[in-house]
């Protein structure tokens, strides 16, 4: 159906409002399953949904690994049947004992952090030895973001040997996140991809000189997923791709991906000029993105005039709008809306069936 994204029981729904639709999720768990040959290679990132029933879902499908950016993410998996727990963001401060914390209360999960340095690896290790839990430690390599990361060179080299030498913590591998690596064409994405990553098997290369054992190597961002799902010596770690954002499915067509986030909108004010105040505003669409943030279905041509903090205002020459007048629309940037939404609603069959909380948007759980 053309409007798969309208909902029978429209007038019953707050706006602004985020929906999720449970079907197309599993379309995209299913393809994410069938790009990476099974589940044993998957790991994907919970940032985007932070949700406790999409994990669940994704256990059901045999996917028990997975990458996270918190805390308070871990600790939902481990709620939720994830057995194998990646928090992807150097820790500091007292999230160190909020990690032990976690060991503790799920000893049959294993836990796994990053670093990019050798004081975050000695304090790891001080804090593992002191509470006398044992640490999976994966070098954080920035291969051209330049956001965190060490460059793979000769200091990542050293780092990876002090982490085989500190005690309470061991090698868990190389951590590469490419989300820098955005090209439209899939050709142009591959070419520059494998080139970025040459030097990260070269460091590989120089590891395993070293008789040292890299026991996984976890790649990609979701533009870079097809890319690193033709290597088999690759553990795969989209976020994205569960929920798809227009930003995305604008830009990488040969991602067989379907939307499944949409947000709920209703015109607040009938303004001159064919121009409407949307409800849509910074508290409820990721707003760090330049304009359009979001795709409006059923407008072809608008022009975001305004945003701020609870309003949207746009203008189409075309179109008359009128208060009460409800609109759909796909963010650019789905991960970062997720966070703003307390609760989601679920739509099955175009009607709107339940409503789950977006538990990991807290900062903290219980631990």
């Amino acid at each position: 159906m053309d409007h798969w994204y309208e909902i029978k029981n429209i007038d019953e729904i707050l706006s602004p409002s985020l929906l999720i639709y449970p079907d197309r999720v599993r379309h995209n768990i299913e393809k994410m399953i069938e790009m990476a040959g099974g589940v044993e290679r998957l790991r994907p990132h919970v940032k985007t949904h932070k949700l406790p029933q999409l994990i669940s879902m994704q256990v059901d499908y045999g996917i028990k690994k997975f990458k996270c950016a918190t805390i308070a993410e871990a600790e939902m998996v481990a709620q939720n049947g994830g057995e194998d727990i990646l928090i992807a963001h150097q820790l500091v401060g007292p999230n160190i004992k909020r990690l032990v914390a976690l060991i503790r209360q799920f000893p049959k999960v294993l836990f796994s952090a990053i670093v990019d340095n050798e004081k975050s690896a000695g304090l790891l290790s001080k804090q593992a030895q002191e509470d006398h839990v044992n640490i999976p430690v994966f070098v954080d390599i920035n291969s051209g973001m330049n956001r965190s990361g060490i460059s793979p060179g000769d200091k990542a080299l050293s780092l990876y040997k002090l982490i085989n030498e500190l005690p309470n913590i061991s090698n868990g591998g190389l951590h590469v996140y490419d989300g820098h690596i955005r090209e439209i064409s899939f050709d142009d994405r591959k070419t520059k991809c494998e080139k970025e990553f040459g030097v990260v098997q070269n460091l590989i290369k120089t590891i395993e000189a070293e008789n040292l054992e890299i026991p996984s190597v976890i790649a990609c961002g979701s533009p870079t997923f097809p890319v690193h799902a033709q290597h088999n010596d690759r553990d795969l770690s989209p976020g994205t791709t569960i929920f798809w954002d227009y930003g995305y499915s604008s830009k990488f067509k040969d991602m067989d991906f379907l939307h499944a986030a949409v947000l709920l909108t209703r015109v607040v004010s009938k303004l001159e000029n064919n121009q409407a105040c949307l409800d849509l505003g910074h508290k409820s669409i990721a707003s760090e993105m330049p304009h359009p943030r979001a795709k409006i279905m059923g407008i072809d041509d608008f022009e975001m005039i305004t945003h701020s903090e609870e309003h949207l205002v746009i203008k189409n020459k075309d179109k008359t709008y009128e208060v009460e007048q409800a609109f759909y629309a796909i963010p650019v940037h789905i991960c970062p809306t997720v966070a703003l939404h307390h609760e989601v609603y679920v739509v099955e069959n175009n009607e709107v069936v339940d409503k789950w909380e977006v538990v990991a948007r807290k900062r903290m759980l219980s631990i």
